[in-house]
Order: structure tokens, then C-alpha cells, then sequence
């Protein structure tokens, strides 16, 4: 039996958050959209930093919202954030794409929605290649340093496939914080409310 306590202490990495790099939540924070979740941070700069939660899959389809995609495979959707929850983000590997801004090796957001379109309807794949978002994640100047100095963020960093895989909401953020190995490894087994262990 373990019996260091300090295992169960919930602590940073201390890694630093960039453009590119993933945030996944403490085992315990208990909010709605961010509790269990993996965000990629889309840019983080002096002034703030604007990211996508990655695996919060909404009951809704891209079909639902744009009716020309209606003869395509069901496309999900997913919360990216609190934000401007009106507003579609799209996370693509589509070189070329203009007006597309980079956000790592080959990852690219937004950029010219009618060539996004052109590949989609030419029957290009979709899955593994586009997610797309209602909403962004923000932090004001200072408040994402301010949340991992509290231990509310483990900042990492996620393979692109992995990036662009849609698969279950808790799978991803078990998988990202397992990766690291050690302590986080078994916090990615511990129940979200502790009372239920």
C-alpha cells in the first residue's frame, strides 16, 4: 500500500504555456466545461492567451448549423470555450488554406472558410483533419500564469493526431495527463469528486 501523502498533493509542472502546448485540467476541478478538460492554447502572448477546450463534444452536428453539409458524415461539434459561443472555430492540417493562422507543425486555425468548404464537399476526409468549435477559451493579462501558479493547469504538450483525434471527452484528458507519468499518471485514475472513491 502507498503511504507517502504527498502523492494526493495536486501540483504544476511548472512547464511554460505556449502557442501550441496543451492545458489539462487538476483531477478535481469540479466546473462544468473545464473539469476534466484539455485545452489547446491557440496564442498566448504579454496581453493574454485564447485557447480551444479540445474534448467537450456538444448534442449538436456541424449539419445542424450549416445545412450545405447535410450529405456529408456526421460532423461533431465541440464546446472550445465559454466565448463568443456563437462563433464557429475550425482546427485544420490543410497546408495552403489562406488566411489560416499556425498553431504548431502542420496545425492550423480558421483561415478561408470557402476552400475549407471546397475540400469538404470534393469528398476529401474530414475526420483526423478538421474539428471544428463553437467558442474560445480566454485569460485576461496574468490570469492563465496565475491559474497554474494554483495548480488548475498542467501545462503539455499533445501530437497533432492526437490533437485532431475526436474521440471520447474523458479518454483525452486520462491519456494527456497519464503521458506524463508519475504523480499524474495516478491522478488520471482518481474520481472526479473524491467522495465517490
Amino acid at each position: 500500500m502507498y503511504t507517502d501523502a504527498s502523492i494526493f498533493k495536486i501540483e504544476s509542472n511548472h512547464a511554460v504555456p505556449s502557442r501550441g502546448k496543451v492545458l489539462i485540467s487538476e483531477p478535481f476541478l469540479s466546473d462544468n466545461l473545464f473539469g476534466r478538460s484539455v485545452v489547446l492554447l491557440i496564442d498566448h502572448t504579454q496581453e493574454g492567451s485564447m485557447g480551444l477546450v479540445l474534448n467537450k463534444k456538444m448534442p449538436l452536428l456541424l449539419q445542424h448549423l450549416l445545412k450545405e453539409f447535410e450529405s456529408l458524415e456526421d460532423i461533431p461539434l465541440y464546446r472550445g470555450g465559454p466565448l463568443c459561443n456563437d462563433t464557429l472555430f475550425y482546427l485544420h492540417t490543410i497546408k495552403g488554406i489562406t488566411d489560416s493562422l499556425p498553431v504548431s507543425q502542420g496545425l492550423y486555425l480558421n483561415g478561408n472558410f470557402e476552400a475549407i468548404k471546397r475540400y469538404m464537399l470534393s469528398g476529401n476526409p474530414i475526420k483526423g483533419n478538421i474539428r471544428f468549435f463553437l467558442g474560445y477559451s480566454g485569460w485576461s493579462h496574468n490570469q492563465l500564469h496565475e491559474e497554474i501558479e494554483e495548480n488548475t493547469w498542467i501545462v503539455s504538450k499533445e501530437k497533432t493526431e492526437a490533437i485532431m483525434d475526436d474521440g471520447s471527452d474523458m479518454k483525452f484528458w486520462k491519456s494527456a495527463l497519464s503521458k506524463l507519468g508519475g504523480k499524474y499518471e495516478l491522478w488520471a485514475r482518481f474520481p472526479q469528486l473524491p467522495i465517490l472513491n
